[in-house]
């Protein structure tokens, strides 16, 4: 038994379910299936997952079986852990290769051999169920290699879309443009995902991102969103413009409103009112943008003229309300301060400032040092959204301090940035894009 695979078990066995868990993920494609499925099998009861606990056990009993290799897979992937999907899914999609033809009897009666299963798994299904997996684990680049590998068994919708999609998420634009435009206008349910790759094709020709590194010209292709600041720590260790984790504080809440204000003015719009969302939060910060912008404030309504909502974290706010950002009008903005990027939020925001794994908003209970430099935990502000609001408008705008290793990320180069981009304003339902992208960034586990 290999060591990570020991190592899981003796989790599992102390008690720590969650992180027997994580090793597996982490060690999944090391270690052979059907060696994995009896632990998955345990983990799954633990957790109440039938389907996964009924599927592990069958692989464990018959481990050659490309079907109960898929039906394994599908299980994985419906109970969200898409790593020990893949190499269960890439082992059945062997099997299923490896099939003799079947031979084709002519006459009057044609029967199947005795042999042949009365429904065989097909592999088509296996491998865009194995793509399903690889996307889910954002390996878009192994997921582009299988697609392309098998391009001739592939149909228009959805296998060759799945080609477009996962070739812009590993950056490669002239090839996802190349299938797009050779694919029949969709229909159905594939209508949305259609022009979804489409808007993002045509983002990418009016702003080519510079390289894979360009985060700022990435999110944007993806998602239609501008990106005002990047972070200046780590740039060249991993992180490329993104948060891991960030204590914030009211500087550089007051500073995301300040370059919110200069893309304002750079691309010619000129917000009526400000929608302001019900969090704690998010109504201080919206109410310290009215206050900057000269504008009123009303409790956000759907298609109001003119308004720009504000929000400090979607995924704090009531989802109900977020759902209704989904469709905006051409004049309606929304502007997020921290965009969580390993957990998107529902509906993509016009301007975020940051992009964070982990983001402690300045009045949430969060780590502080003390004279001597010791750390220690801080008391949460209790203050009302109206006083947070007074503290972000009295507070001097300021980025954090980076290590000095970072590209400079000059307020000039953001304003050019925007004004090209006012040329082809975000249209269409803002979907939420869960991958990272081609800017890869190192993040918690």
């Amino acid at each position: 038994m290999a060591a990570e695979l020991s190592k899981a078990w003796e989790l599992f066995e102390s008690g720590d379910s969650q992180g027997s868990m994580r090793v597996l993920r982490s060690a999944a494609d090391r270690l052979p299936p059907a060696e994995m499925a009896p632990l998955v099998a345990e983990l799954a009861k633990g957790a109440g997952f039938e389907d996964l606990a009924e599927a592990s056990t069958a692989l464990t009993a018959r481990p050659g079986e490309a079907e109960r290799l898929y039906a394994y897979g599908y299980a994985c992937i419906e109970r969200g852990i898409d790593a020990v999907a893949v190499p269960a899914l890439r082992e059945a999609l062997r099997l299923v290769q490896a099939r003799p033809a079947v031979p084709v009897r002519t006459g009057l009666f044609r029967r199947k051999p005795k042999s042949q299963p009365a429904r065989q798994l097909g592999l088509r299904r296996v491998l865009l169920e194995l793509v399903s997996a690889l996307e889910g684990c954002e390996r878009h680049t192994e997921a582009l290699a299988v697609l392309r590998e098998h391009d001739a068994r592939l149909g228009d919708w959805p296998d060759r879309y799945l080609t477009v999609y996962n070739a812009l998420m590993c950056g490669q634009i002239l090839l996802a443009r190349e299938v797009y435009e050779a694919l029949p206008a969709p229909e159905g349910v594939w209508v949305g995902p259609g022009q979804r790759v489409g808007r993002m094709l045509e983002r990418a020709a009016a702003l080519p991102p510079v390289d894979e590194q360009d985060l700022r010209g990435w999110h944007y292709v993806l998602t239609g969103g501008l990106l005002t600041t990047l972070s200046p720590h780590g740039f060249d260790q991993g992180m490329s413009g993104r948060w891991a984790y960030l204590q914030d504080d009211f500087g550089h809440c007051r500073y995301g409103l300040e370059r919110l204000l200069a893309v304002l003015a750079a691309t010619d719009r000129r917000p009526a009112s400000v929608g302001l969302l019900a969090d704690r939060g998010s109504r201080a910060l919206g109410l310290a943008a009215a206050q900057l912008l000269g504008v009123p404030t009303a409790p956000y309504q759907p298609g109001t003229p003119g308004v720009l909502v504000v929000a400090y974290d979607l995924n704090e706010c009531d989802p109900a309300v977020v759902a209704q950002l989904h469709e905006r009008a051409d004049d309606e903005l929304l502007f997020e301060h921290a965009t969580c990027w390993t957990d998107p939020p529902a509906v993509t925001a016009d301007v975020s400032t940051l992009l964070g794994q982990i983001v402690s908003a300045p009045w949430e209970p969060g780590l502080q040092f003390d004279e001597d430099g010791g750390p220690q935990e801080a008391e949460p502000d209790q203050r009302s959204a109206e006083e947070l609001a007074e503290a972000i408008l009295a507070a001097a705008p300021t980025a954090p301090e980076g290590d000095g290793r970072t590209p400079p990320d000059a307020e000039d180069t953001l304003m050019a940035f925007a004004t090209r981009a006012a040329n082809r304003p975000a249209t269409g339902p803002r979907d939420r894009i869960r991958s990272a992208g081609p800017v890869r960034s190192s993040r918690f586990a």
